[in-house]
């Protein structure tokens, strides 16, 4: 049996696998795949390559019953019916049921499905059951192969939208993009059907002469709206880059130098891309600025997973929604998975107290020890003490870094982004003595201090200065002073369980 020839069906793997099965005779089969009609073309190319249309390709669905492909008949059946009609069958080749992912747990049903495995045995017959999602009964374990035929691929992606760019071509639309411009393309494409990217394409070039890079924001909008389809799952779209994190220059090198391992270049030296980082460190002196720099740096999609979100049960089982998070991110892979305050979902006391929390903290640990996918986990904690050790050691996490307190270069630096993101003349501000000024503050209470005078100015229409920014220093208590012996504890546990983020002293 070999693989059907159709430009349309690149994904090598996913068919690899549904020939496998098929090929080691196994009766009834179930597919996950959100692309039915992708899915049956498939597996139409398996039967032609296979019978020589000389054996029976019938399909079976809630609406229309049971359909045969080669003389365009139909019995408007149920299922059980339709179960027991293909049992009979004289005829090998493919049986395809739809719409039975949620009527497995049924005991007729599984007994239908029971009777025809052991009909179908040995017979090359077969029966191939679709669905987005198949849960299998312990009755059903032992006489379903599962596959899953899994979303395009960055070859197939690439197929469609140049194909799709070519059309436009030959309508005379021009296209002005470059190569990087492209590449977007196909990664924001990620985690999408065919006919998903298609529509999007659609959407992004509908009535455009030109197609530039203009079309990225519309395509990004698209996947955010992918992320929430799943809930959980949150797309981050932010403007920061890596300029504005103050300081944190032992990180940002760490960062700049594995910008390019997720590209073929690297995968073809033998590099492969990072597991993923821990920043952990005191509150508001950086990581989630980080977090979103690092997806602007490497140019790959940022998702955030709410902890809360899963725990809430709001979306199902907490165990169930956290792997369905997990599948989904690494559908859109390569992308960037961030939990924020990483203690709050897995820690010393979830991964112990026997319930949900420590499956979930299992399962974690077990998928990023084994994961596969172009997946970066991008993890903050402020916590650190509440981390399990299994967490930090080497394997899951490719560096652990803390982010301590900003130091007076660190301060000045980000004196300077905060007053230039809000269009003030530099040459009337002395950074030097601003960061004197704020020793032992961190960077949100900086940012906050500069908006507070801003807004002072701007309540007397005139433009802020230096002393504005003095009467608010002056009047605020850092977050160092209030929480002085829990900074220290902070600072004394990671001085030999991670990496400095700084350059110390700033030097």
């Amino acid at each position: 049996m070999t693989a059907p020839n159709q430009s349309t069906t690149i994904r090598q793997a996913s068919i690899k696998a549904i020939k496998d099965v098929l090929s080691g005779g196994y009766p009834v089969v179930a597919i996950e795949t959100w692309e039915e009609e992708s899915t049956i073309a498939t597996l139409k190319g398996f039967y032609i390559s296979a019978f020589k249309n000389n054996g029976s390709f019938k399909i079976w669905d809630l609406q229309k019953g049971l359909y045969d492909i080669s003389d365009g008949s139909y019995q408007a059946i149920n299922v059980l019916e339709a179960l027991e009609e293909i049992q009979n069958a004289d005829k090998p080749g493919f049986y395809i049921f739809k719409d039975l992912s949620e009527k497995l747990s049924e005991n007729e049903i599984q007994r239908r499905i029971k009777n025809v495995y052991s009909a179908f045995r040995g017979q090359n017959k077969f029966l191939i059951l679709l669905g987005a999602k198949f849960t299998l009964p312990l009755e059903l374990n032992k006489d379903v192969a599962l596959v899953d035929y899994k979303l395009p691929e960055i070859n197939e992606i690439k197929y469609i939208v140049d194909e799709y760019f070519a059309a436009l071509t030959n309508r005379g639309v021009e296209i002005n993009l470059s190569i990087d411009e492209k590449d977007q393309i196909y990664t924001s494409l990620k985690g999408f059907t065919s006919a998903e990217m298609r529509f999007s394409l659609n959407k992004a070039c509908i009535a455009r002469k030109t197609i530039d890079s203009s079309i990225l924001p519309i395509l990004h909008d698209e996947k955010e709206q992918l992320a929430r389809k799943d809930g959980v799952l949150e797309y981050v779209r932010g403007s920061e880059t890596i300029e504005d994190v103050g300081g944190l220059e032992n990180l940002k090198e760490w960062l700049v130098k594995r910008r390019k391992l997720f590209t073929p270049e690297a995968a073809a030296a033998g590099l492969r891309p990072p597991r993923g980082l821990l920043m952990m460190g005191i509150s508001g002196c950086g990581k989630s600025l980080s977090v979103k720099a690092i997806s602007a740096l490497w140019n790959l999609p940022l998702f955030r997973l709410d902890m809360n979100k899963v725990y809430s049960g709001a979306y199902g089982t907490p165990e169930g929604t956290f792997f369905r998070a997990i599948k989904n991110i690494e559908a859109v892979a390569p992308a960037i998975l961030w939990i924020d305050e990483i203690e709050g979902g897995i820690s010393s006391s979830t991964a112990k107290d026997g319930s949900t929390g420590s499956h979930i903290f299992s399962a974690f640990l077990t998928w990023m020890q084994e994961k596969s996918s172009d997946v970066f986990v991008a993890a903050t904690a402020n916590r650190i003490d509440l981390l399990p050790a299994e967490i930090i050691r080497k394997g899951r996490f490719d560096q652990v870094f803390f982010i301590d307190l900003p130091n007076d270069s660190e301060r000045e630096h980000i004196f300077k982004v905060h007053l230039q993101k809000r269009k003030n003349d530099l040459s009337k501000f002395d950074l030097p003595l601003l960061s004197v000024a704020t020793e032992f503050w961190n960077g949100a209470e900086i940012e906050s201090a500069v908006e507070a005078a801003m807004i002072e100015a701007f309540s007397r229409n005139e433009t802020m200065n230096q002393d504005d920014l003095y009467t608010i220093i002056r009047n605020t208590v850092p977050l160092s002073r209030t929480m002085a012996e829990q900074i220290k504890f902070i600072k004394n546990w990671a001085s030999e369980r991670a990496v400095s983020a700084s350059i110390k002293d700033g030097k």
